[in-house]
């Protein structure tokens, strides 16, 4: 006997699968307003897939160490009145790319270290650093060694990722000297200013080298004591540079 159709569908038989309304799917986009809705294959159902969102590529902080030698060859006045003097400087200077681009340059901050700072100068000069006669039968130059350190610069880089690339960097920072330099009623203690452009060449992975040719280096005591003569030099600085991130150049 066949039993009334309002009765096939009781226990023991397979239901169809259950049908979402519109209501019910508007409900679920905004429930998961964050995922992005599939409709399934097989059963014309709503299935929700999550999408995670992509990290960032996470790679290596350029920076370089630069062992580095400055040699003044040109005496000008312009902030300071210091005259017929020299100065040398060897050190070192770390380089780090920390503030992104721009005008289509690296730009990184700067930090420098000078163990060895010898100013060539008259021994005989007046209060403001212009040499003055001398007692005859003495020797009209003396060396006045020191040492500097400048914590704060920056340096522009262009073509960072070529074998050569053009620079322009500016760094601040002190000098200290062994006696009142470059005059006697000046101070042990003078400010210094740099500025410089130049070329860095890329040797391998890891070396290079810098040529610095056209740079300007000040120094003066602002003033901390009444006079203030200060110098100003043209120079060329040189450099080996060392790279710490050779698989990103």
């Amino acid at each position: 006997m066949i039993a009334p159709a309002e009765n096939r569908n009781g226990a023991g038989m397979n239901d169809a699968p259950a049908q979402q309304t519109p209501a019910e799917r508007n409900a679920l986009d905004e429930r998961f307003a964050f995922t992005n809705p599939e409709p399934a294959a097989d059963s014309g159902q709503v299935r929700m897939v999550t999408q995670e969102k992509p990290k960032a590529p996470v790679g290596p902080i350029e920076s370089e160490l630069i062992v580095e030698a400055l040699y003044s060859y040109g005496n000008y006045k312009i902030f300071a009145s210091g005259w017929d003097m020299k100065l040398f400087t060897a050190g070192v200077e770390y380089d780090r790319h920390s503030w992104g681009y721009f005008l289509k340059a690296r730009v990184d901050y700067v930090a420098e270290f000078l163990p060895l700072v010898l100013l060539d100068k008259p021994v005989n000069v007046d209060i403001w650093g212009y040499p003055e006669p001398y007692p005859k039968g003495k020797y009209n130059r003396e060396y006045v060694p020191g040492i500097g350190f400048s914590p704060i610069g920056f340096r522009m880089l262009w073509r960072d990722k070529k074998a050569i690339k053009p620079y322009l960097e500016a760094k601040g920072g002190v000098l200290l000297f062994t006696q009142k330099a470059p005059s006697s009623e000046s101070s042990y203690v003078n400010f210094s200013l740099q500025s410089a452009t130049g070329v860095q060449v890329r040797m391998n992975d890891r070396w290079g080298l810098r040529l610095g040719l056209f740079s300007d280096f000040h120094f003066s005591d602002a003033f901390i004591v009444p006079v203030n003569p200060g110098l100003d030099v043209m120079n060329a600085n040189l450099g080996i540079v060392y790279h710490f991130t050779p698989k990103s150049r």
